[in-house]
């Protein structure tokens, strides 16, 4: 227990007002014509009071010697001096040190066994109605309240409390409990430097110019801080200590819980959204199947009824190219919620990619009749394990990209090499446009991201092409990332093990 200046110069006063009131009395008790027996009695009730009423048995063996002291000096022959002329007095006075000693020690070990009793059941009390608040709290204020609140009552002192958010940024207003029992929100002040300093902490707390800041650890992260005022912090006695540790944990269990709570609703909702964004692109979809169908019917019809010179066959061919485009992103929207509902089946069986590459080039011949693109694969027959119909899938939506993002006079190029080390086999889709930006490498595969600005009508997609690539490649144990080529461009890059079995 922490002593200050105070409780000594309390405690030494106490010790020598009761001894001096032994030695009035035994004056009193040798005017009687007592024996010295009798004062020694005296003595030695005067130090277990002393026990009684300072903190520590120190004071009542320091009031012990100086009974012993004073008991020589008055009240044994010769009188005020140390000397003992009576032998069997050196007994007396052993056995009364002795037995006030044993005393003294046993009392105060009582008292303090009695004190920390109190402060358990106290502390014990407290963290119980503190749990219980903490299980109904449903948000981090709710639980900020309830710790200043549990804090403040079993420290004496106005606590308050800093959360962080999960970014591990604290929040820029903080509670603290006031002397009339409410709660105010204090503006943080200099944040940044605030989180600095916590998450650079290599000790329990950190020592501040108004609080002494406990921090408050998740499973994975920094959850909040509890702040005790720095005229209380320095005073802290052991069982107050253990206080505040027992609270930081409660509070982080409690903290960890509610965002665990928070992010199953936050997934719940994403499911829902994401299911009825996938069941409305499925309905609408399929609803502009069939018009399309018969657009693309029709106007392939007027053009083969039409002489190429005849404006009507440009008119015919424009009307035709864009339903193809747009029966093309149809088809793509089906497949995406199919491989989000999971709803797909892979078939792998060994091809030859030379074939799978020459059906996703007949594709792209029928779209832009007019655009070459090189192709570079090995001259021994390469078979790999593949569901063939989506890997031409996955080649025709990467040409597709490299085609709108190319000049109509510069080369797009697909490569295939075998990486026998890694027993896989890669493929690359190269063109020569303006390239990705730096800090859309990343995002291009995430669901409608698209790094085109221009115009709606440039028919630039909508960004589900490159998520579908990924479903796919990864379906099949592959990789696939894009980048920038050193000379221009970009790259698309996916891979395919060259093992497994058929389905």
């Amino acid at each position: 227990m922490k002593r200050t200046a105070k409780n000594i110069v309390s405690n030494l006063f106490i010790a020598i007002v009761l001894t001096g009131f032994a030695t009035m009395i035994g004056f009193l008790f040798r005017h009687w014509n007592q024996h010295e027996t009798n004062i020694v009695i005296i003595y030695i009730l005067f130090v277990l009071l002393t026990a009684r009423f300072t903190n520590g048995y120190l004071y009542g063996i320091g009031a012990t010697v100086l009974s012993f002291l004073l008991f020589n000096w008055f009240f044994t022959e010769p009188y005020y001096s140390l000397k003992i002329k009576d032998p069997t007095l050196i007994l007396t006075a052993i056995i009364m040190t002795v037995t006030a000693m044993i005393t003294s020690a046993l009392t105060s070990k009582v008292k303090q066994t009695a004190t920390e009793a109190q402060e358990k059941e106290a502390e014990t009390n407290a963290l119980y109605q503190m749990t219980n608040h903490l299980t109904d709290a449903e948000t981090e204020d709710k639980i900020a309240s309830v710790i200043v609140q549990t804090i403040s009552r079993g420290l004496g002192c106005n606590a308050a409390f800093v959360c962080f958010d999960e970014a591990g940024n604290p929040v820029s207003n903080f509670i603290q409990q006031k002397e009339d029992g409410t709660q105010i929100h204090r503006k943080l002040d200099d944040p940044v430097e605030f989180q600095k300093r916590m998450k650079g902490l290599h000790s329990s707390f950190d020592i501040g110019r108004e609080f002494y800041n406990f921090p408050i650890y998740g499973r994975s992260a920094l959850l909040a801080v509890l702040r005790i005022p720095v005229d209380c912090g320095e005073n802290l006695t052991d069982a107050q200590i253990r206080m505040i540790h027992a609270t930081m944990e409660s509070t982080s269990l409690a903290l960890d819980r509610l965002r665990s709570v928070q992010d199953q609703v936050r997934t719940r909702e994403e499911a829902v959204q994401e299911r009825y964004r996938s069941n409305l692109l499925r309905a609408i979809s399929h609803d502009l199947r069939t018009p399309l169908s018969g657009i693309m019917g029709n106007s392939e019809m007027l053009m083969g009824m039409t002489e190429q010179d005849d404006p009507r066959y440009a008119l015919s061919k424009d009307i035709y190219e864009d339903a193809d485009w747009l029966h093309g992103l149809v088809e793509n929207i089906l497949s995406l919620t199919r491989f989000q509902d999971q709803r797909f089946s892979l078939k792998k069986e060994p091809e030859a990619v030379e074939e799978v590459i020459g059906a996703a080039l007949v594709v792209m011949e029928k779209r832009m009749p007019n655009r070459e693109i090189d192709v570079e694969i090995p001259d021994t027959l390469l078979l790999v394990p593949m569901d063939a119909r989506l890997i031409s899938q996955v080649l025709v939506n990467l040409l597709d990209n490299a085609v709108k993002h190319t000049p109509a006079d510069q080369q797009i190029k697909v490569s295939v090499s075998v990486q026998e080390e890694l027993q896989q086999v890669k493929f690359s889709v190269m063109d020569r446009g303006c390239g990705i930006p730096a800090d859309a490498l990343t995002q291009v595969f995430q669901m409608f991201y698209t790094t085109s600005q221009k115009e709606a009508s440039s028919k630039k997609g909508i960004g589900i092409g490159l998520p579908i690539c990924q479903s796919i490649v990864e379906a099949h144990g592959g990789k696939i990332w894009a980048e920038n080529r050193p000379d221009g461009g970009a790259k698309f890059t996916f891979t395919l093990p060259l093992g497994g079995d058929a389905e």
